[in-house]
């Protein structure tokens, strides 16, 4: 039965996920033996009423009854007080692995994926396994009240026993029909919350394009977020009133079971009526947490399809159990190794277009201490470029070397901590994280003040008082937290874009010169070809290759020399 196998995925997933939770190893330990004290003592309150009931009123049997009713609610209690720390435990840890998972899958795959899936996966996804954490021992728990009811009917007779056990399976049988359907229906609303977050993120991003242009509004709305949001609407009742009309049917099995047991189990033979009795305590007794097990189903099926989805992004959480620990600190040397590229490739897909772009065979060697200004039109790889220079992509042939030795994958990382990066999408935290502490405030209000930003951001114990700023002081915001870094190699993509033709000049004429004078080296990636001068080496791409490479030669003065190209 397809649900029965999707139960059985999701409960493995869950096991092998709790199973690396060492800080709750010991609470699900101890929820575990409280839950099946609960259960038997379900099962023994059972047992002393159909006693009482067949006149049995000894001493013993108050005692025991007493003792139960102290027995049955307590571990409940406990039970349910673990269940909640587990619960939070879990939320947390669900959250901050997928967070770590995220960070430690490579750049191209998360832009393949797309920021709206991550988003959609952390706000839908973590919150339906987390349910499905807090259910499943609930649902284990009612199973086993289940299966003691079912073993003391067994004592009780075989023949009701086989004849309850029949209707179960044939109930199994007819619930499997209706949850199918509903899980298809489920997996479509969960494909359509990918697209209404991504209309989300278009509304937060694009909010005044939007505002400022009424048919480009009105035809998102109807084209792209209402079908999305109407679509999951749809999905999601079809899916859940399958789901209940299951569950609805689950409820009145039992009632059906009860009436065939009391009007059609008489009629075929004779039955002694306590024994009787007892048969329609255990079945009624059972009706609770049956129905508890086909409640919690739903919230499981969802939680279900939320664990393939995760798993389909390549973000399987019980893999690698090391992503659960902080990221090592890789502290980055002061001075700068001499970086060679040498018959680097990459390749990916355009999006939107059929065909794919091919950077490479790429050959590069950068001397310590050099300003090296990057330029090409629109396509032709330069943000590819710093992206496999800095190590946020992996060559897929050729190797980059530092010092002569080659950059492995388990090396990437450290490798990594060489480079200070200001993108020309730069995003800038509003606290100086990873700087340390210390004078890192009186430091940050000198850059500040020679940014010029003094009088629109202040800083205090490493946060800065705001972020939301123009595009041009954002980046100089970046270039803040690049000073502070102090690595031995700086990236620049496109920073002078935005400035103003004064901060321009202090750019190029001032902080450039100091970094190359602090023996940083310094890529920059530019068009402003008026400043090339400045610099040691201006390479131009196209179509991911170089086309022309120019060094300075003879010292200062606009003197250049085309180097040799590879061939």
């Amino acid at each position: 039965m397809s649900w029965v196998t999707d139960l059985s995925r999701l409960f493995s997933f869950l096991l092998r996920w709790t199973a690396s939770l060492k800080s709750s190893r010991l609470l699900l330990g101890v929820f575990l033996i409280s839950g099946i004290v609960s259960g038997l003592s379900n099962v023994a309150f059972l047992v002393v009423i159909n006693q009482v009931l067949s006149g049995d009123r000894t001493k013993t049997v108050f005692w025991v009854f007493i003792a139960l009713c102290v027995l049955l609610p307590l571990s409940r209690f406990i039970s349910g007080w673990v269940l909640l720390k587990v619960a939070a435990r879990a939320v947390f840890d669900l959250r901050t692995r997928l967070a770590r998972r995220i960070l430690a899958t490579p750049l191209r795959q998360l832009e393949t994926l797309g920021s709206h899936r991550l988003l959609a996966t952390l706000s839908e996804d973590v919150p339906a396994i987390t349910n499905a954490l807090v259910t499943a021992p609930n649902f284990v728990m009612q199973l086993f009240i289940v299966v003691g009811c079912l073993t003391y009917l067994g004592l009780l007779s075989w023949s009701v026993l086989l004849f309850v056990i029949a209707a179960m399976v044939l109930g199994l049988l007819s619930y499997q029909l209706p949850v199918r359907a509903a899980t298809r229906y489920m997996a479509g609303s969960r494909e359509a919350w990918d697209r209404l977050t991504k209309g989300v993120q278009a509304i937060t991003q694009g909010v005044k394009e939007l505002q400022l242009h009424h048919a480009r509004r009105n035809a998102f709305f109807s084209q792209s977020y209402e079908p999305a949001a109407e679509q999951m609407a749809q999905m999601s009742v079809r899916g859940r009133s399958l789901l209940l009309a299951a569950t609805s049917w689950g409820h009145a099995l039992s009632f059906v079971v009860l009436g065939l047991v009391l009007f059609g189990l008489p009629a075929l033979r004779g039955f002694d009526a306590h024994l009787l009795t007892g048969y329609a305590l255990v079945i009624l007794y059972m009706t609770a947490p049956l129905a508890g097990i086909v409640e919690s189903l739903p919230l499981l099926t969802a939680a279900n399809v939320s664990v393939q989805k995760v798993e389909s992004l390549g973000l399987a959480l019980h893999e690698d159990a090391g992503l659960a620990s902080p990221l090592a600190a890789t502290p980055a040397p002061k001075e700068a190794p001499g970086l060679e590229l040498a018959g680097v490739t990459h390749t990916y897909t355009v999006e939107g277009e059929d065909r794919a772009f091919h950077f490479g065979p790429f050959d590069l060697a950068v001397r310590p201490g050099d300003l090296l200004f990057v330029t090409g039109g629109n396509g032709s790889g330069k943000t590819t470029f710093a992206k496999l220079l800095c190590g946020l992509y992996a060559p897929e042939s050729g190797e980059i070397r530092v010092d002569g030795r080659p950059v492995t994958a388990a090396g990437r990382e450290a490798y990594r901590q060489l480079f200070s990066v200001v993108f020309s999408d730069c995003f800038v935290f509003d606290s100086l994280f990873g700087l340390g502490a210390g004078d890192v405030d009186a430091q940050a209000r000198g850059y500040l003040e020679r940014l010029r930003l003094d009088r629109v951001v202040s800083v205090r114990d490493g946060a800065l008082s705001r972020v939301e700023v123009s595009q041009g002081q954002r980046k100089r915001l970046a270039l803040l937290a690049a000073y502070l870094e102090d690595r031995p190699i700086y990236l620049f993509d496109e920073w002078a874009a935005d400035q103003d033709p004064v901060f321009k000049e202090v750019f190029y004429h001032q902080i450039l010169p100091e970094l190359r004078a602090r023996r940083k080296t310094v890529v920059v990636i530019s068009h402003d070809d008026r400043y090339y001068d400045v610099g040691d080496r201006v390479i131009k791409l196209e179509d991911g290759r170089i086309v022309s490479d120019q060094m300075r030669v003879g010292g200062a003065g606009p003197a250049w020399a085309e180097a040799a190209l590879p061939v």
